[in-house]
């Protein structure tokens, strides 16, 4: 199962290495200077920057899993732009 969401922003590849570096202390991660994976047990994300900001691309086995895993990606992400006072993201199911 997958889904993915943009998320509009300036900052998109400083918010994109945060969450590496974050997540890099918990679970394996991916870097790169165009995208980051985030491998967590519930599922992987994949985060890159685009011109309109990033976007996001979550893989679950199951619906429960992909659900959890929006949740942990969503709010890291939102903590951590929060001096662009974002808004929650919009997800669509993809693939």
């Amino acid at each position: 199962m997958q889904m993915t969401a943009d998320f509009a922003t300036e900052r998109a590849t400083g918010l994109m290495t945060t969450m590496g570096k974050h997540f890099g202390h918990k679970i394996p991660v991916t870097m790169a200077d165009d995208h980051v994976i985030l491998d967590f047990e519930m599922g992987r994300a994949h985060i890159a920057p685009d011109d309109q900001g990033l976007h996001l691309s979550l893989e679950g086995d199951d619906a429960q899993s992909l659900e959890r895993l929006r949740e942990v990606v969503e709010s890291h992400l939102l903590r951590f732009a929060q001096r662009d006072d974002p808004a929650p993201l919009t997800w669509s199911a993809a693939g």
